[in-house]
């Protein structure tokens, strides 16, 4: 004859296995499942069913801690948000340094490029290129000078022609006095016009383009930008 609270307890064990861990839901279950079940001849043990609702009481307070950390947390998180945005907004109309080639042209009538060498180049230009890997510009005679050089560009193409709204990418190709390849670092410089707060995260409005805050480098004394 099989043991009823037995088959029991080993169908509601079979239940949950499918899950990663009991909650205090769950474990309510098991006990009111045993005490349906038990034999009435034989009923449970006093001492088992007081450790097994310790047991529950103590799942149900670690369950509730958890539960309370997490809206800390959560809260927090906010609060912090909140700052940060508030602090951001302070920094509209302030000239900063942007990393790295790449452009953003939407409408803006001109954009400042710039590049750090390390040393006195015999020759340097630019060379612009749109998304698809296109040379659209190339600029020659720019500066030479060891240390930061920057120039404004008209988002013009070689033929004259204003360029479209789109992503593009400059380089700046460079060699030493002794004609070897140079390694520099690139970026632009413009205004943050303002800020915007999507649902992927706070973004910076410069030249009507969008960049993210880990895209500055710098932020420079707009009387004179370096």
């Amino acid at each position: 004859m099989v043991d009823p609270i037995t088959s029991t307890s080993t169908s509601s064990a079979q239940q949950t296995t499918s899950k990663s861990s009991l909650g205090k839901d769950d474990f309510m279950k098991l006990m009111i499942s045993q005490l349906k079940n038990q034999d009435p001849l034989n009923p449970m043990d006093g001492t088992a069913f007081s450790a097994q609702l310790a047991q529950f009481s103590s799942l149900e307070q670690l369950t509730n801690l958890n539960t309370y950390m997490k809206q800390s947390l959560d809260a927090n998180a906010t609060l912090t948000q909140s700052i940060n945005n508030t602090l951001i907004t302070g920094l509209i109309g302030k000239d900063v340094k942007l990393s790295g080639g790449d452009i953003k042209v939407n409408g803006q009538a001109s954009i400042t490029l710039g590049y750090n060498l390390p040393a006195e180049a015999k020759s340097a230009q630019i060379k612009i290129y749109n998304e698809s890997g296109g040379l659209v510009k190339t600029i020659d005679g720019i500066s030479t000078s060891a240390g930061s050089n920057k120039l404004s560009w008209d988002l013009s193409d070689d033929n004259g022609n204003k360029l479209p709204n789109g992503k593009y990418k400059f380089e700046v190709d460079a060699v030493n006095l002794n004609g070897d390849s140079m390694t520099l670092d690139i970026f632009k410089i413009g205004t943050i016009d303002g800020v915007r707060f999507t649902d992927q995260g706070t973004v910076l409005l410069v030249g009507g383009a969008q960049y993210s805050l880990v895209d500055i480098a710098e932020v420079l004394n707009n009387q004179n930008p370096k």
